[in-house]
């Protein structure tokens, strides 16, 4: 099974938000033991360090990442993607729709995402982190 994981859930793992810190830590610890495998839009990456600079140093904020690159991979796009997110109609939220053009580069199964109802037009079926869970359990 392949995820690629929203940059919401990630901030849910790493402020951490309340009700939703657990589950995001479920599916990372999924990721660590290889039960799945799990990406991150490059451009998450960016946006993490970001908003976490209120939380955490910049050394804390370089480490935190450099342990999460150990088991959780890269997705990354290009111009064409860009141009092709840019000129999607079907998408008000242009980040989300980096995060499915990242998603397909990787053949992802699922977007794992707190905002199903954004990816609504997707080709990739978007999944809150609970429901991905249960189907990890199945």
């Amino acid at each position: 099974m392949v995820i690629l994981i929203d940059t919401n859930v990630m901030l849910d793992y790493f402020i951490p938000r309340q009700p939703h810190a657990d589950v995001a830590s479920d599916i990372l610890h999924l990721c660590f033991e290889r039960k799945c495998d799990g990406y991150m839009a490059a451009h998450s990456f960016t946006n993490i360090f970001y908003i976490l600079r209120k939380r955490f140093s910049a050394g804390e904020r370089k480490r935190l990442l450099l342990e999460l690159c150990e088991f959780i991979g890269v997705a990354g796009i290009q111009r064409k993607q860009i141009v092709e997110a840019l000129a999607d109609e079907n998408f008000d939220d242009f980040e989300d729709r980096l995060q499915l053009e990242c998603a397909g580069k990787v053949n992802a199964d699922y977007i794992v995402t707190r905002n199903v109802s954004d990816f609504s037009s997707s080709p990739i079926p978007a999944i809150v982190p609970e429901d991905f869970l249960q189907t990890m359990a199945l």
